[in-house]
């Protein structure tokens, strides 16, 4: 009875492994890899780029699908994409004066073209187009000469490969559909992901998407997440993964992330169900304007109020805020982008005392805004004034505190103040501006 027991249990491991990809043997992350999310916490500030031959059509990221296109027709991109104005370190130092600290490409989307130099794909930039030339190589020099942290974005979904079975999108690119061979792909990506990682050298993360597209199949679908993740380990053990895939994380993911929301928020309905963990380094993804990808039409940018604001609410919640512009076909930034990233900077070289290295402060959420506190610790935290109080603002505090100083972050000048029982009252000076107001309180 007890040997039966016994085999029925290894049947049923060997059913649940099969399905999900787990096994017994738990990931564990090495120094490295926890040294190097140590850093990505600190940083708080990212650039998201999405940039393919699909901003040739200057309609978003997605057109292949959207536009039911063919998937041959829409191969011509490549053969008139030519990226003069392309200038990386000009992109690096306008990410860097934005007070961002790490950079986040797309090496390859849904579309299935390499913007790096592949031999594992001759469908990439450096062998189908007449440019000719590996923009990556360039971006990754120019951010070891900036100080910033390089991280890619990378498909494992693919609109046009034969060997990707078919999932919920990408139906109309005259892909046939009837030899699929995931063990394949799976070995393809793995060949990419190693080109990567190792032609430009150190990449801090690898952003992974397209998880979701056999989300709705009536037999679970086997990613071999864990598999792919032990192998990018075993090429460098400190490199962080992250999966866009909506749902808990999976065995040998190094950090959580949550699109166009922040943790435990679902107003882009992406994030149903999406608990948020506690072990794990969060961060959340959001545009600009709408389409993550390069739109002519999409002018509905957000402000830079909006925009930091943002900032300070993720930052309160633990999380890093991975920031998205679309680079325009002739590798230039969109002039909305490059004014944004300016008003930014502004207010970080100003405020970034209250944003990098902080987490969680000690008030929760209030009408007013949100709190941050320095991760090491201290006697400090930043009050993040988002919304207009009036003359005075009151906030919670312990009953027992004693308060040393009250003052505006920026230029350190005092504010006045009062302690009434558990109650900090703040006299604020007129004409408050509109982007966050941040005042360092100061306990003895």
């Amino acid at each position: 009875m007890k040997t039966l027991k016994t085999i029925f249990l290894a049947i049923c491991l060997s059913l649940v492994t099969a399905v999900t990809g787990y096994s017994q043997n738990h990931y564990q992350p090495t120094p490295e890899n926890l040294e190097a999310r140590r850093q990505f916490v600190n940083d708080r500030f990212g650039i998201f780029l999405h940039w393919g031959i699909y901003a040739s059509y200057a309609q978003g990221e997605w057109y292949l699908n959207q536009g039911h296109l063919n998937k041959d027709e829409y191969a011509h991109a490549a053969s008139a994409f030519y990226p003069a104005g392309y200038n990386a370190g000009e992109w690096v130092k306008a990410f860097k004066d934005a007070g961002a600290e790490y950079v986040t490409i797309t090496s390859r989307h849904h579309d299935g073209f390499s913007m790096f130099d592949s031999k594992a794909s001759d469908y990439n930039i450096v062998k189908a187009t007449p440019w000719g030339k590996d923009v990556m190589k360039d971006l990754a020099e120019a951010c070891r000469k900036e100080g910033m942290s390089l991280h890619f974005y990378y498909s494992i979904l693919d609109w046009i490969r034969e060997d990707f079975p078919l999932g919920e999108s990408g139906h109309m690119t005259g892909r046939k559909g009837d030899h699929p061979d995931y063990d394949h792909y799976l070995a393809f990506m793995k060949d990419q992901v190693k080109e990567l990682m190792t032609q430009y050298a150190p990449v801090r993360a690898l952003w992974f998407d397209g998880y979701w597209d056999h989300k709705r199949d009536s037999i679970p679908f086997n990613w071999k997440m864990p598999e792919f993740y032990e192998y990018i380990h075993s090429v460098d053990p400190a490199c962080l993964i992250g999966n866009n895939h909506h749902i808990q994380p999976i065995e040998g993911e190094d950090f959580q992330m949550f699109e166009r929301d922040l943790p435990g928020q679902n107003t882009a309905g992406y994030s149903e169900g999406q608990m948020v963990s506690d072990k794990l380094p969060l961060e959340m993804c959001q545009t600009m304007n709408h389409t993550w990808g390069y739109s002519v039409s999409d002018r509905d940018y957000k402000t830079s109020e909006q925009l930091i604001a943002t900032l300070a609410k993720a930052v309160s919640l633990n999380t890093n805020l991975l920031l998205n512009i679309g680079p325009r076909a002739d590798g230039r930034l969109p002039d909305p982008a490059l004014a944004l990233l300016k008003e930014i900077g502004q207010w970080m070289r100003l405020n970034s005392k209250s944003i990098k290295g902080c987490g969680p402060g000690p008030i929760a959420e209030q009408d007013w805004g949100v709190t941050t506190a320095p991760l090491a610790g201290g006697k400090t935290f930043y009050l993040h004034v988002l919304k207009n109080p009036g003359a005075v603002l009151e906030i919670p505090v312990a009953r027992k505190s004693r308060i040393k100083s009250v003052a505006a972050l920026a230029d350190g000048s005092a504010l006045p103040f009062k302690k009434v029982g558990a109650n900090l009252f703040i006299t604020l000076p007129a004409g408050l501006p509109a982007q966050d107001y941040v005042i360092s309180v100061t306990m003895r």
